[in-house]
């Protein structure tokens, strides 16, 4: 039709033709807008736990899962190096809503994303997940009760999004880049550099000298896994990290899975791996000579040669002010008692044609040098939160329960432990978030937001580890504060006490109906 009225060549048809024309534009516009309950940002462990909170719970509520990536499992598909696993056991780094499947507690990476996408696909979760889509842009209407998410498609096209609640789940990671020091003469180096972040599909190193450089989990992972094809590989570090050998399988929980129902041995497990991790926890925070007797004990009782451990398994540090690095089935200490890995303590001089010149003076050889220096976490304001055309000011903002952000309405922030498997508190979260939005509904508000009433209350560090890829960062992000509900504890108990079974309302959150503050919202604005 357009298309004959398009040929006509008077000017009342051609009027008509224009008129037309923008009606189907506006409607085309229209179709293409979506509008939800609530919008999930991220379709990895994080995001597929909130969409089965939200099925469960609130049954009532539309929501689509916005991906950026092509599949399901966020960094468990975007890691791909040799070896890569989780360094947490899988009965809590797991769902508590779905038993860990198999007999290894300490799993490979590609069988967490097989567990992460078979949840999807068991609880018809794959429909309401948008592929390829990036959130760039967020902003609240206090006068609609609405975010308008603005998203970047895989074609560069863009859309918009509307919602009442957001969630997010797409982890404090930056997947676009890894953290790499700018190493000097790196340009001179021969061999190949690679960082474990984008390891290349298909990669060869067999029969290569491999020096990794690092000493965190993505190390203690990396090294022992390329010894399967590796001339050598030695482990280069500017000092040691804690480690302790774990074994992959928990003999005593598959032993319970034999003998009880599988959801039945799942749950006492957990509560076994939640309990034991809290009270090491604490005992390294108490006593942290002894627990640093303790670890270094067991790395001796695994090596051969007892006079490595000083100088390189003896860290400066108290044993949790950074994360324990699991050494699984103790492949690590077998490689270096067999003698396919060597470690090495010092520091970078340069890089040079055939491998890395040290400050002591030692050359290491290399052909291919692996850069696990860490990883960088995401900048929160590369994508902007807008409140009544106010930008959120990230490090001057404090986090309400660990997940809502002060004078962010209906916006939530999924971000686990840091000493304890990442899902126990996403779990918490999700299961508090649906609680807020049934609590809403029933009293009859459209949107919760957190407000620090207490002038005195003195601001810290969201996240107090001393960890590379946090320092690095921290002054990025918001802050916690120094009394409850602001304060961050680390501990699953107290958390559930708050989030699980405490009462939704404080001094601090208040409950709004839309356009209820429009006065206050426009002054915002201006």
């Amino acid at each position: 039709m357009l298309e004959w009225v398009e040929s006509s060549g008077s000017a009342s048809t051609q009027n008509q033709y224009s008129k037309i024309s923008e009606l189907v534009n506006f409607e085309r516009y229209f179709m293409s807008m979506q509008e939800f309950d609530v919008v999930i940002v991220g379709a990895g462990l994080s995001g597929i736990s909130a969409a089965y909170h939200l099925q469960k719970n609130c049954p009532n509520k539309t929501f689509s899962i916005l991906e950026r990536r092509k599949q399901i499992g966020g960094t468990w598909d975007l890691f791909r190096y040799p070896g890569i696993r989780s360094d947490s056991d899988m009965f809590t780094l797991g769902y508590a809503f779905k038993p860990w499947p198999t007999d290894k507690s300490i799993a490979p990476g590609d069988s967490i994303r097989d567990y992460v996408q078979e949840t999807a696909k068991e609880n018809d979760i794959e429909k309401h997940i948008q592929f390829q889509q990036k959130l760039v842009r967020s902003s609240w209407s206090s006068v609609e009760a609405r975010w308008t998410l603005d998203i970047e498609k895989s074609d560069g096209s863009t859309k918009r999004i509307f919602a009442n609640f957001v969630m997010s789940c797409a982890g404090y990671y930056n997947y676009d880049k890894g953290y790499t020091p700018d190493f000097k003469g790196s340009e001179h180096f021969k061999g190949q550099v690679v960082h474990p972040q984008f390891w290349p599909e298909n990669f060869d190193y067999a029969g290569k000298k491999v020096v990794v450089i690092g000493s965190g989990a993505t190390a203690v992972t990396l090294v022992p896994a390329m010894t399967d094809k590796a001339a050598h590989v030695t482990m280069l570090q500017r000092s040691p990290s804690y480690m302790a050998a774990i074994p992959t399988e928990d003999k005593g929980a598959n032993r319970l899975r034999a003998i009880l129902p599988k959801r039945l041995a799942y749950s006492i497990t957990r509560t076994k791996k939640v309990v034991f991790g809290a009270a090491f926890f604490r005992m390294s925070k108490s006593r942290p000579k002894w627990i640093k007797n303790l670890l270094l004990k067991g790395v001796s009782m695994q090596l051969d040669d007892n006079s490595l451990v000083e100088k390189h398994f003896t860290p400066k540090y108290n044993p949790w002010d950074e994360r324990l690095c699991a050494v699984t089935d103790g492949d690590m200490f077998k490689g270096i008692n067999r003698g396919d890995i060597s470690i090495v303590t010092d520091h970078i001089e340069s890089f040079t044609e055939t491998g890395i010149q040290l400050k002591s003076g030692e050359t290491l050889q290399a052909d291919i040098i692996i850069t696990a220096t860490g990883l960088i976490l995401r900048d929160p304001n590369d994508t902007p939160i807008i409140v009544d055309g106010k930008p959120v000011d990230y490090p001057n903002s404090f986090t309400y329960k660990g997940m809502l952000l002060s004078d962010v309405p209906n916006m939530s922030n999924t971000t686990g432990y840091t000493n304890a498997s990442w899902t126990l508190k996403a779990d918490l979260i999700h299961a508090y978030v649906c609680r807020l939005l049934n609590h809403m509904d029933s009293a009859n508000q459209d949107y919760c937001v957190a407000r620090v009433r207490d002038a005195s209350m003195e601001s810290e560090l969201a996240l107090d580890f001393t960890s590379g890829y946090v320092q690095r960062s921290v002054h990025l992000l918001p802050k916690q504060g120094d009394r409850k509900p602001w304060k961050l504890y680390q501990n699953y108990f107290l958390d559930f006490l708050s989030l699980k079974l405490g009462s939704l309302q404080d001094e601090s959150i208040e409950f709004n109906r839309a356009g209820e503050h429009l006065a206050e919202a426009e002054a915002l604005a201006n």
